[in-house]
């Protein structure tokens, strides 16, 4: 895990974020249109968008925006967007699976984000991921999947390699539960339809078996330098962890897998979604663009933003008159001072350098004539001058 100094910005805690990839057997962007309209006719959104490709900054991208209301007067926008296919052979594209198209979706609410809201996810896919257009609930570490049990491999190595993607991945909430015993059939079904709803999309349940504890721990040691409690659950730091993290905090002695409500790994699951995390590699990014890129405005929203934009026209104007009105003053002294620089040139001022008044430049020529009268080589003396050659030191041919 890093161990950087530099600590990276957190999710603003009015901002929703997952990402994850679609692998149904239809388009992923027509399940979303269908969704779309679809609960907009039932009016659970108030309004759905697809900009156009010229819209965003990258055209191959395809982009949805969406927008509700929580509690009746909360306003979400939220903006899922398809990223284009990373290179072959890229960094990228051995992140990701092969399979499938990634998505990345954020929300962003009027206020602190509440997680007993509705998630944004089910906004833009079916809830039923099962269903023939489903499919869209892949977490981007192969192999996982949202509002599933997620049994851990049994090998040690693939145990630490899994941890280490998970600390990798700051889009989800990682959090490994184990078995005390074998659970009944309630309790084998996943914990995610116990979570309020908008974790159900974030959360990635990993579930040890009861013989399990002793590899689970060797792995969770050697990556992280902690350990699960029997019959507990601990929540995963990503990397670099936050600052904020404390695994006292975020683990559970104690997980009734008996179908009843996880009361208390449903607070640590809450107090954990709203600490401050830092942001995942892209995260700023979609957090940029759903904020910078909106497209979806209401025609008050489209009147205030076109008042802000006059508003910063007018202060760009002002600021260049001002500008222009500082650069004619300084061209008109420039000019004044050139000419009283020619009227000077042209005068002989006399003792310039010891007469308190007259203009600046007749005292700065003033002291530059005495600086260049001492740099002039001194008169020769009669001591210093050589006497004229006697007969007797000319040459015979001379005298």
């Amino acid at each position: 895990m890093s161990n950087s100094s530099t600590t990276p910005p957190t999710i603003p805690h009015t901002v929703w974020l997952a990402r994850g990839h679609h692998v149904g057997s239809e388009d992923a962007a027509d399940v979303v249109r269908r969704q779309l309209q679809r609960l907009k006719d039932r009016e659970v959104i108030d309004d759905h968008l697809e900009p156009d490709e010229d819209q965003h900054e990258d055209p191959r991208e395809q982009v949805f925006e969406a927008r509700w209301r929580v509690e009746g007067t909360v306003t979400v926008r939220a903006r899922l967007t398809f990223p284009p296919a990373p290179e072959p052979g890229s960094t990228a594209a051995g992140s990701v699976p092969a399979d499938g198209q990634e998505w990345i979706l954020v929300a962003e609410a009027e206020r602190v984000w509440d997680p007993r809201w509705p998630s944004p996810a089910t906004m833009f896919w079916p809830e039923d991921s099962e269903s023939a257009d489903g499919g869209w609930d892949r977490v981007t570490v192969p192999g996982l999947r949202f509002g599933r049990v997620n049994p851990l491999p049994s090998d040690e190595k693939e145990l630490r390699r899994l941890f280490r993607s998970c600390a990798q991945d700051g889009w989800s909430i990682h959090v490994v539960v184990h078995e005390a015993m074998t659970p009944d059939a309630h309790g084998r079904l996943p914990l995610a339809r116990l979570l309020p709803p908008s974790l159900r999309h974030c959360v990635v349940e990993h579930r040890a078996t009861p013989d399990q504890l002793r590899s689970v721990n060797w792995a969770l040691l050697r990556e992280f330098d902690f350990q699960v409690p029997r019959g507990g659950a601990v929540v995963l730091p990503t990397s670099p962890v936050a600052p904020s993290y404390d695994v006292r905090e975020f683990s559970v002695r104690s997980v009734f897998l008996d179908g009843s409500e996880p009361t208390e790994l449903v607070d640590v699951l809450c107090r954990y979604a709203a600490s401050a995390r830092p942001l995942p590699e892209g995260g700023q990014e979609a957090v940029t663009a759903l904020r910078e890129q909106w497209k979806l405005m209401t025609l008050e929203e489209e009147l205030a933003r076109e008042r802000r934009l006059v508003a910063m026209y007018a202060e760009a104007l002002e600021a260049m008159t001002k500008s222009r009105d500082l650069y004619r003053e300084s061209a008109d002294r420039a000019n004044e001072a050139l000419a009283a620089l020619r009227d000077s040139g042209g005068a002989s001022v006399p003792g310039v350098t010891s007469q308190p008044g007259g203009s600046p430049f007749q005292r700065t020529f003033g002291r530059l004539r005495d600086a260049t009268k001492s740099l002039r080589p001194a008169p020769a003396t009669d001591g210093d001058r050589e006497d004229p050659p006697r007969d007797g030191d000319r040459p015979p041919e001379e005298r």
